[in-house]
Formats: C-alpha cells, sequence, structure tokens
C-alpha cells in the first residue's frame, strides 16, 4: 500500500447560500489553500477534517491500493483523483495523488 498526497487546491464559499440558508457558524473548516496532508496507506491525516475525509476517503485507498485511471482518462496522471467535500456552502476541492513511497 502507497501513501498518497493530498493537496488542498482551491476554496469556494457561495455567500448567497449561506446567507440563505445557513446558521452562522463559529468554525467553518480551517483548510488553506496549497496547504498538503500525507495519508500512510489510507489512514486519514492529522488535522484533516472529518466531513472532507467522508468524501474522499474511498478515493485515497483505492489510489493507495494501486487503482489507476479513476475517470476513464479525464484525468492527466493516471494515479491521481481531483474531488472536492460534500459542504455545499463552502466547498474545498482537493488533488489526490499516489506517491511512490511505500505506507508504514
Amino acid at each position: 500500500m502507497k501513501k498518497c498526497r493530498i493537496t488542498v487546491m482551491k476554496i469556494t464559499q457561495h455567500r448567497d447560500l449561506m446567507e440563505r440558508f445557513e446558521n452562522p457558524m463559529e468554525n467553518a473548516c480551517g483548510m488553506k489553500e496549497g496547504q498538503v496532508f500525507i495519508t500512510n496507506g489510507w489512514e486519514k491525516p492529522e488535522g484533516f477534517c472529518d466531513s472532507a475525509w467522508g468524501s474522499l476517503s474511498a478515493f485515497v485507498m483505492a489510489l493507495a491500493c494501486g487503482g489507476e485511471d479513476l475517470y476513464k482518462g479525464w484525468m492527466k496522471n493516471p494515479k491521481s483523483a481531483m474531488i472536492s467535500c460534500n459542504d455545499g456552502f463552502r466547498p474545498v476541492s482537493f488533488y489526490i495523488e499516489a506517491l511512490s513511497e511505500e505506507a508504514e
């Protein structure tokens, strides 16, 4: 099983939807664009958002276990995936790529 790199690519905020539907939040996702996390196999990295992990973990597991071309030719790197978390108000887009380094 391989390690994977997860990079925060983009954070979007849909302020119109937040104002219309969301209760005031004291603590939204603390991720920052460019932030990088390294998985040990498909274990959730320390400090990674639990909700985002729910959206990404199956893709991380597939790539860590040697899966390739998950999107049938869409990705330039067949050992990668682009996934967004399931937060409809402030979705975060992640680039996941399998590394050559073995998990511990």
